[in-house]
């Protein structure tokens, strides 16, 4: 199976203190959310502590690859009431993007009460991307 990615970061790597320090904060989310990551404490609070599972999309603006996979994993993840999607744009959130060692975008991982259990890197066919809401959600999927 190939995918297709866009490589070389361009967002410079900062320190982890202010992520492990937003890591005691709690939140609840609405259902059918998708939210767009905008810093570390947002991240911690709406996906890390999340009562539901997060598929985490790392994705730039200037990626042609995510500019297909993001609309793609809105249009199968928004319906869902048991699964949120965050979307997180490398380039604002150096410090996520070293945490969680994302060297390619599009990049994708899975969180279930606070621990990635999947992840994916680049444009992958429809049929690993529903597998994937579909371990995550528990209800099947159709491509679009």
């Amino acid at each position: 199976m190939s995918s297709v990615m866009c490589r070389g970061l361009r967002s410079p790597i900062r320190g982890l203190a202010s992520l492990r320090k937003a890591q005691q904060i709690s939140t609840t989310l609405v259902h059918n959310e998708t939210i767009v990551v905008k810093n570390n404490e947002e991240f911690v609070n709406k996906v890390m502590n999340s009562d539901k599972p997060v598929i985490v999309n790392f994705h730039a603006e200037w990626c042609e690859p995510c500019k297909i996979l993001t609309p793609q994993l809105r249009s199968l993840i928004e319906p869902l009431d048991d699964l949120d999607l965050a979307i997180v744009d490398v380039e604002d959130n150096a410090e996520l993007v070293h945490t969680f060692e994302v060297k390619a975008v599009p990049a994708v991982i899975a969180v279930k009460n606070g621990l990635i259990v999947d992840k994916f890197i680049g444009l992958v066919d429809a049929e690993m991307i529903t597998n994937l809401i579909q371990k995550m959600s528990g209800k099947k999927t159709e491509p679009k």
